[in-house]
């Protein structure tokens, strides 16, 4: 199970590990002005507050049996949780691997959320509705009438828990009229589920607003509707040009425009002042006023409005966390070396009361995760909308994405950042209105990328040799030769219906090498031509498995077939005829003079005819990759002509059934055998089709098992076989 998800496993430990420093960096925890408010208010619970009750629902029992401590150890808790239940939910929905753990990661690691985790804030809470809406809509397939009844529910919590939960309804609704095609095909059933969902979160909006108007004898939902609004509203308000009366005049900023404050500025220094703007006329009231002018304005300004809202929604995706001059300041998101906020009474006093003790900060821990939060510990917004931009051109329908099941299952998780994000900034910027993000763009971006690639091609690793096809296949070579006893070099040949090439490469390979004689040994992989007839007419030993399972695979069994033959080298080549054989005595010659165990061609070091102008980036950045895992000067990793001591391959742990050249690579070199590396040919195919697939879906596996192997064979274990005294990896020109 670990080797199976050790990359969400090195992601669970690192994302721990920041938790823990967290949690001992700040007692009893960061408390927020909005955070007494919360602890404030759980006795009464008044829904006419700043924010709605539902974190104070949630914070009574759990400040009773623990205190705030407990609250932000539970909220780590449930943060690392979250992480795992994407990455669950991504493998659900059949994407990769390595892409599911990515898709999480930002949950995991980034500052900004293990920060407002200690924080004692709804938005911890606010994501968990988040996940288990996903979960319930999308985890089970297309959604029936209860299911959306059930995703009602959940966005009824979402708003009691934070008002712009409401929001959420639109990308739900959205979701549900184009999952499945119903649309087109059932608009009976688009309205049966639309009309659930709505019903259900209106029934608990109802629900919310009677008890509001019992506690305070108005129909209402917030007490921040309307200074929110006016915050928004007074930054543009072009007041020459408004129809103020002498109430409503009260309420324009005295700064001109162009030098106007905050969103947060007006919305809580000025109108949260019990004094302002000062006396009122007779027979009004704050509220009503600052409600008037903030309509005055969207009905003569709409698009001043819209158009500061907008640029605060696209200030989510710069590429670093900046503050604008007008903006809630970023470092109250951020790890301090000081306690936050003691400026405020209120604090101290909450913090021993909910706390038991005085707010402090551990200075070490503090300083670790400060840094690691200002120098890269953060998700780029830039990357961010990237993911979002991919999960809206698989909805649309672009590429292999026109007829992939993920196609509407992208759409909900990116309509919902989006909405949500957008609803956020129509009133005002924060980086902490950002945080959901985290949850449903990375995951957006994941599910979009799967359908556009089209479903993950990864097979499930061998079993240990021989398992049942390694057996059949034996058996199948024992009919044709019994028990071979081959020459001293065997050149092994997968091959998967290659009847076109296969002729011409066994008639063009050396009978002898080196003074050595040279047996072929070819083992066809499931083939459905007549590659096995045409390799037996050329004098090759063949073997057949009976079901394809990838080069890797079959390499594997030649391998061990030619080691139990009594071959002392073996040296693999294509059945496509990209290979020059000629270069045969070249390539072994190195293993024969006792200056390595392990010979690799590379077509950067030689000629390369490439044709794909992507494989030919592909072979670079994946030379560069190994080249920093192993700390070994690597040219090309998937060069297909090797030759090696034949004990050498049998002892390298082999599982991948596909992308098997990174693995027996990075494998041998694990081991401490010695590598070089000769400067060799690669043609074009000579007959056929690639069987590597789309190139960005075989290069993504081909990084998935590269980094696989590096994490088994040097980070778990070092195999002490084939070391030798200097461990370096030989290179070499000519």
């Amino acid at each position: 199970m670990l080797r199976k998800h050790w990359l969400l496993v090195a992601l669970l430990v690192l994302g721990a590990a920041l938790r823990v420093l967290a949690t001992v960096a700040y007692q009893p925890a960061i408390l927020y002005v909005d955070s007494v408010r919360y602890l404030d208010n759980m006795r009464e619970l008044k829904p006419d507050q700043l924010n709605p009750i539902g974190y104070s629902l949630f914070l009574k029992p759990l400040t009773a049996l623990g205190g705030v401590t407990f609250v932000v150890i539970l909220q780590h808790v449930i943060g690392l949780a979250l992480g795992v239940a994407i990455y669950a939910l991504c493998r659900r929905l059949g994407v990769y691997r390595w892409l599911s753990a990515l898709a999480a990661a930002p949950l995991l690691l980034d500052a900004y959320q293990v920060q407002i985790e200690q924080n004692i804030m709804a938005e911890t809470l606010f994501d968990v509705l988040l996940v288990g809406l996903l979960w319930l809509l999308l985890g089970w397939g297309a959604p029936g009438w209860k299911r959306a009844a059930a995703a009602g529910l959940i966005l009824g919590a979402a708003f009691v828990l934070r008002t712009i939960g409401i929001t959420l309804l639109v990308a739900v609704v959205i979701y549900l009229v184009v999952v499945g095609s119903a649309w087109r095909t059932s608009w009976r059933k688009v309205l049966g589920r639309s009309a659930a969902v709505t019903a259900v979160f209106a029934i608990v909006l109802g629900g919310y607003a009677t008890y509001f108007h019992s506690q305070t004898g108005r129909w209402g939902f917030s007490g921040a509707e309307n200074q929110v609004l006016y915050g928004r509203t007074a930054v543009v308000a072009n007041c020459a040009k408004l129809p103020l009366n002498d109430g409503t005049r009260l309420f324009c900023p005295k700064e001109p425009l162009g030098h106007r404050l905050g969103v947060d500025e007006y919305a809580h220094e000025h109108y949260g002042d019990p004094n302002w703007p000062g006396p009122l006329p007779a027979g009004t009231t704050k509220r009503q006023l600052a409600t008037d002018f903030s309509m005055l304005v969207i009905r003569h300004q709409p698009g001043d409005v819209a158009w500061a809202a907008l640029k605060d929604f696209f200030k989510g995706f710069a590429p670093t966390r900046t503050t604008s001059p007008d903006d809630v300041p970023l470092d109250r998101w951020q790890f301090q070396l000081t306690y936050p906020n003691l400026s405020d009474p209120n604090t101290a006093k909450a913090a021993v009361k909910w706390g038991g003790t005085e707010p402090h900060v551990n200075t070490g821990p503090a300083k670790v995760l400060r840094a690691y939060q200002l120098h890269g510990g953060y998700t780029p917004g830039l990357l961010l909308g990237i993911a979002g931009l991919i999960a809206f051109a698989a909805a649309f329908g672009l590429g292999r994405a026109r007829t992939s099941r993920l196609r509407s299952a992208a759409l909900l998780p990116v309509a919902a950042a989006v909405i949500l994000l957008l609803g956020s900034a129509a009133f005002e910027f924060s980086w902490r209105y950002q945080l959901p993000g985290l949850v449903l763009f990375p995951f957006a971006g994941a599910l979009g990328l799967t359908a556009l690639l089209g479903r993950s091609q990864q097979r499930p690793p061998l079993a240990q040799y021989p398992d049942k096809v390694d057996s059949a296949a034996l058996d199948d070579l024992r009919e044709r030769h019994g028990d071979p006893a081959f020459a001293p070099l065997v050149v092994v040949i997968a091959a998967y219906n290659e009847a076109g090439g296969i002729g011409p490469v066994l008639e063009h390979m050396p009978k002898t090498c080196a003074g050595l004689p040279v047996d072929v040994l070819v083992v066809v992989d499931g083939a459905e031509d007549n590659t096995a007839e045409i390799a037996a007419g050329h004098g090759a030993y063949v073997c057949v498995a009976p079901v394809n399972r990838g080069q890797g695979a079959a390499l594997r069994l030649g391998y061990q077939i030619a080691a139990q033959g009594g071959a002392q080298y073996v040296a693999t080549t294509d059945g496509d005829g990209q290979y020059d054989n000629n270069e045969l005595p070249v390539l072994l010659a190195p293993i024969l003079e006792g200056r390595a165990d392990f010979v690799t061609g590379s077509r950067r070091l030689g000629q390369e005819d490439a044709d794909s102008r992507l494989r030919w980036v592909g072979v670079r950045v994946f030379a560069v990759l190994a080249s920093i895992l192993t700390r070994r000067k690597l040219t090309d990793t998937s060069f297909g002509f090797r030759a090696m001591r034949a004990a050498l391959a049998c002892s390298v742990t082999l599982r991948e059934p596909q992308y098997q050249s990174s693995e027996l690579l990075l494998g041998v070199l694990a081991g401490g055998a010695r590598v070089v590396e000769l400067p060799m040919t690669m043609r074009r195919r000579g007959d056929g089709s690639s069987k590597k697939g789309p190139g960005l879906v075989y290069g993504a596996n081909y990084a998935r098992v590269m980094t696989g192997t590096w994490w088994r064979e040097y980070v778990l274990r070092r195999l002490p076989a084939w070391r030798t005294r200097t461990g370096r990896t030989a290179r070499t020109s000519g």
